[in-house]
């Protein structure tokens, strides 16, 4: 158990069949915080609207958990694309679960610019139909993902993320995350902040762009990445490493050594 004055959790996709709502709930109850950011994409309506009937108790258990956090924890929601039914019911206040576009978050001494990311990204602000259509898209690719790993993992492979390499190796979408962190860090300076915090993008990062700290909690369908803030200011990117076969059959095997 450890605990953290802040953690940022963001596009968890709540809803869809690729949230791993069981292994966020699994940090939630071995990491704790004074304030927990919910920065976007947490709940996927676009799934729902779509009729999707992937909901599960898992799902349910994620919401449950964070109404039984509001008890000891502070937590603010940011809307994001995905959940865009809040559209007309923020802001909103109830028990300790603030509900707003965006947020402007003070500590040791830094202010942060809190929102989502969506409005900063062209596509899904003008062009939401072709947004839709990218996401039914990039749900093709994690189902190619699935099968791709099945068969990594028979070999004792660790998880590869075929998405994520394109994000790190393809031109057009190099320059479109740089352009996104640009547009974000202008908003922070804008609005006098040392620091910008988002999502959006399901890419965790932090950097320093001149005086701006940017940071991103990247997302809970593959990446599984959050930020965390220590009582001094610092920050630093959580990352849950999925173990492969391979090393799983390691463990078994000292297990079962150490009983003999």
């Amino acid at each position: 158990m450890k605990h953290y004055k802040t953690i940022v959790l963001s596009d968890i996709h709540v809803g869809s069949k690729w949230s791993k709502t069981k292994e966020v709930i699994e940090f939630l109850d071995k990491n704790t915080c004074d304030n927990l950011l919910l920065v976007g994409d947490i709940i996927d309506g676009w799934s729902l609207k779509r009729g999707s009937k992937h909901w599960n108790e898992d799902h349910t258990n994620f919401i449950k958990k964070i109404l039984d956090l509001q008890h000891k924890t502070k937590i603010i929601y940011i809307m994001g694309n995905h959940d865009d039914f809040l559209t007309k019911l923020i802001p909103l206040k109830f028990f300790n679960i603030t509900i707003k576009r965006d947020y402007i978050y003070e500590s040791s001494g830094k202010r942060y610019f809190v929102l989502h990311g969506d409005i900063f990204d062209h596509i899904t602000s003008s062009f939401s139909w072709l947004s839709k259509l990218g996401d039914i898209g990039y749900h093709i690719l994690l189902r190619v993902n699935r099968y791709y790993n099945k068969r990594r993992q028979k070999k004792g492979l660790p998880y590869y993320s075929i998405s994520q390499e394109i994000k790190s190796k393809v031109k057009v979408s190099v320059s479109y995350i740089s352009d996104f962190e640009k547009h974000i860090v202008n908003v922070a300076r804008t609005n006098n902040c040392d620091g910008v915090i988002c999502g959006h993008i399901h890419h965790a990062e932090k950097k320093k762009y001149g005086d701006i700290l940017y940071l991103n909690s990247g997302d809970w369908v593959e990446s599984m990445t959050a930020l965390t803030e220590d009582y001094l200011g610092n920050w630093s990117i959580y990352q849950r490493k999925e173990e492969s076969l391979e090393q799983m059959e390691d463990i078994y095997l000292q297990v079962l050594l150490g009983a003999v």
